[in-house]
């Protein structure tokens, strides 16, 4: 892997992070809004996984990028793989974090509804979450990072900003809730950002093609 940085809609990615061993960037896309023909960018993102990964999606091997794109089976697997992964979230257009907050958990909420597992536990989760955002401004540039780590069923939630403002962070314990975090952002043909899921799929057909 060169050091050269990744960029993505130029904000720069480093090709490699380490969180509690060494994670590779293996995607990276946007989110956006089309309105009235404009196209409205809103966020930069990058999805680190470790490399082992791979070992845990063989059944997949030797089809091409396009077809993984559209298996939901596949992002099921790659969602539940037991390895660490880790969501670097760039900030485009200026938002409130509130607005933010708003978006994650209706998402969330009706992803969790629509499998039947959401209880008074995942509903108090989830105004932790948006508690959690309310004081916060996405300004230009700023940071958000979602770490899933594999050994355990939670999400660290931190987030950053250039400037006086101390860094935040916050843990989520559901472990339904951090489920359809990670589906938001990992779940194939449902995901927030296609972009993304394209450019996963693209890298991880070739890494099952060697």
């Amino acid at each position: 892997m060169g050091s050269e940085m990744v960029m993505v809609d130029d904000i720069p990615f480093s090709p490699q992070i380490t969180t509690t061993k060494a994670l590779t960037l293996l995607g990276h896309g946007i989110t956006d809004i089309e309105i009235h023909f404009l196209q409205i960018k809103f966020t930069a993102i990058g999805v680190y996984i470790d490399q082992e990964i791979v070992g845990h999606l063989q059944k997949w091997k030797g089809k091409s990028g396009t077809e993984l794109a559209e298996d939901d089976d596949f992002f099921d697997c790659v969602v539940a793989a037991p390895v660490d992964k880790y969501l670097r979230i760039v900030v485009i257009k200026e938002i409130k974090g509130s607005q933010y907050a708003v978006q994650l958990e209706s998402s969330v909420r009706d992803r969790l509804a629509a499998d039947d597992k959401y209880e008074d536990e995942e509903e108090a989760a989830l105004e932790e979450i948006v508690e959690f955002f309310q004081s916060i401004y996405f300004k230009k540039d700023s940071v958000l990072t979602f770490s899933f780590p594999a050994a355990s069923n939670v999400v660290e939630i931190g987030f950053s900003s250039e400037g006086k403002e101390e860094p935040k962070a916050m843990k989520v314990e559901n472990g339904n809730v951090v489920e359809m975090i990670k589906k938001w952002y990992l779940g194939g043909t449902t995901a927030y950002s296609p972009s993304t899921i394209s450019s996963l799929a693209n890298t991880l057909s070739l890494e099952l093609s060697k």
